[in-house]
């Protein structure tokens, strides 16, 4: 499973060595950074809601660079940014290179540790520095990209929650969960392969390995299962290449295997874990810009035995309880596996300017469909969002994006046990990687609202945000259990700026933190610096 970025680099040498390089044209400057959660994928998806690009489902990502050619705008000169990223789609069938782009980031947190949606980076109290940089390849179906990163933690102290066990930065709320309040004492540092992935596409299907970010859905401040809160972890993937036409509509879809990993503050010692998923989507005939699909997430104790074929096939397997496992089974091995089930939808309607889109997700299975049909809300979640362009002129539009979030048990926690999302009943790191959550932090065991407006210009962009989110509680709904929520609410401006070679983004946010675990409430500035050098 584990293979180094410097191996593929070489790998890739030697197959294609033989052959003449062309530098990528500049008219197609950006496309290789098309990564979840980035500047460039969140400004071409704003571009097909206004109608500029051709529809394409979103709700599996990353995007091959196969992918990133048919999501571009139709017309290179009738956007805001065409002067800077013209955006055309470079379709050489010869070996062409690009570099990515080398970028810096700082982030300072004056209270507390604070960064949801930023991959491999952890940013704790004090200054937080990154860099990353990286090559991309393409020769044909094949393509690499090497996009590591460096982060350096400055890591103050600051109080831990009541309760913590001396010594100890583990999450103080008694759950099952991989989610340390602080990484150590010290410093904190690592080098992350970040958006690394190496893939093959050809006659409709795709296979690669990679350790880059995965998004699954709709969402984009609240992704349930996957997103890029965490940094990415080593998977293999094979899936189609772009949706098939199956006559009713086309269909899209990939399976992943994987490995997770815990962080080195975590108050388990199980090693790593196997995961397995898959996720697909439907885009029905007739219904111009509908995506409906569904995903599942699977992740067990690595087998000690080695990986084999019911591990492979557990994605497939009965969305009822009751018609899985082996009668036989004992509760250790029937509870050695955790999954997260959803089923999502999006609908960007043509030339509106408005896109509509939802997720429904669960923990753990159902007994069985009436289980499903009686309690829909048990160990389970929901997230709605809409996004909505305005535009002013050729080169200028306005965006508004707003996102709500539930992952709260229900009032059926009175009769029936409902544990916090996203941890673990069988896997004690929960649903994690490396120490933060796979998912949204919002939603473990909370809510989320987020308001977001963004104004693009040629020269860059400005947004402005609000947002409120309610994590680590479960309300007062179990008997005997009083727990008070961890509130937090604010908000911030970001700026981008095109300055010569140089993309400059700057941004300050001021967050509230009612916490009583730890006694306090306070207000935590963070503000953000990038420095983004085009080559």
């Amino acid at each position: 499973m584990a293979i180094s970025c410097g191996s593929l680099l070489v790998g890739l040498a030697l197959a294609v060595s033989p052959l003449a390089a062309q530098r990528s044209p500049a008219a197609s400057r950006g496309l290789n950074e098309v990564f979840v959660g980035s500047e460039m994928e969140q400004y071409l998806r704003l571009l097909q809601i206004s109608g500029q690009s051709p529809l394409y489902p979103w709700s599996i990502r990353s995007f091959s660079p196969q992918e990133v050619a048919r999501v571009v705008p139709r017309d290179s000169t009738q956007h805001p940014w065409q002067a800077r990223y013209p955006l055309r789609a470079d379709t050489s069938r010869g070996l062409v290179y690009a570099w990515v782009p080398p970028r810096v980031q700082l982030f300072y947190n004056s209270a507390f540790p604070y960064g949801v949606n930023d991959g491999a980076i952890w940013a704790g109290r004090g200054l937080t520095t990154a860099v990353q940089a990286g090559v991309s390849a393409r020769y044909r179906g094949l393509s690499l990209t090497l996009d590591p990163i460096l982060f350096r933690a400055e890591n103050a102290g600051f109080s831990l929650a009541a309760g913590t066990p001396a010594g100890s930065f583990e999450d103080p709320m008694g759950v099952r969960i991989d989610f340390p309040q602080r990484f150590g004492n010290d410093p904190y540092t690592r080098l992350d392969p970040g958006q690394s992935t190496l893939r093959l596409d050809a006659k409709g299907v795709a296979v690669g390995v990679s350790t880059a970010n995965q998004e699954w859905g709709p969402g984009v401040d609240y992704p349930l299962v996957l997103g890029n809160n965490a940094p990415g972890f080593p998977h293999l993937f094979v899936g189609t290449s772009h949706p098939v036409n199956v006559w009713i509509g086309s269909v899209h879809g990939r399976v992943v295997y994987g490995r997770l990993d815990q962080s080195d503050y975590s108050p388990y010692n199980e090693g790593g874990r196997f995961m397995s998923g898959v996720v697909g989507v439907f885009t029905p005939r007739g219904i111009p810009g509908l995506e409906i699909g569904g995903e599942r997430f699977f992740q067990s104790q690595w087998p000690a035995g080695g990986i084999g074929l019911g591990d492979l096939t557990e994605p497939l397997e009965s969305f009822f309880k009751a018609n899985t496992g082996d009668p036989t089974d004992t509760i250790e091995a029937i509870r050695s596996r955790d999954q997260r089930a959803s089923l999502f939808f999006r609908w960007a309607a043509p030339r509106s300017g408005f896109e509509f889109y939802g997720e429904y997700a669960r923990e753990d299975h159902n007994w069985d469909l009436r289980d499903f049909l009686v309690e829909p809300d048990h160990s389970a979640g929901f997230m709605v969002g809409l996004q909505k362009v305005w535009p002013v002129d050729q080169e200028r539009f306005v965006a508004f994006r707003g996102e709500v979030l539930n992952t709260q048990p229900s009032h059926l926690a009175w009769v029936r046990h409902q544990g916090i999302f996203y941890s673990g009943s069988g896997i004690p790191q929960g649903h994690t990687q490396e120490g933060q959550i796979l998912g949204s932090p919002a939603a473990f065991g909370g809510s989320g609202l987020s308001v977001t407006s963004d104004y693009y210009h040629p020269s860059g962009r400005v947004t402005l945000r609000l947002m409120r989110e309610y994590r680590h509680g479960r309300g007062n709904l179990e008997p005997g259990l009083i727990r008070q929520p961890d509130l937090l609410y604010g908000g911030g401006v970001e700026a981008l700026f095109f300055r010569g070679p140089f993309d400059v983004t700057a941004g300050l946010d001021a967050i509230r933190n009612r916490d009583p675990y730890r006694g306090v409430a306070e207000t935590n500035l963070r503000t953000q610096l990038q420095i983004r050098l085009g080559l």
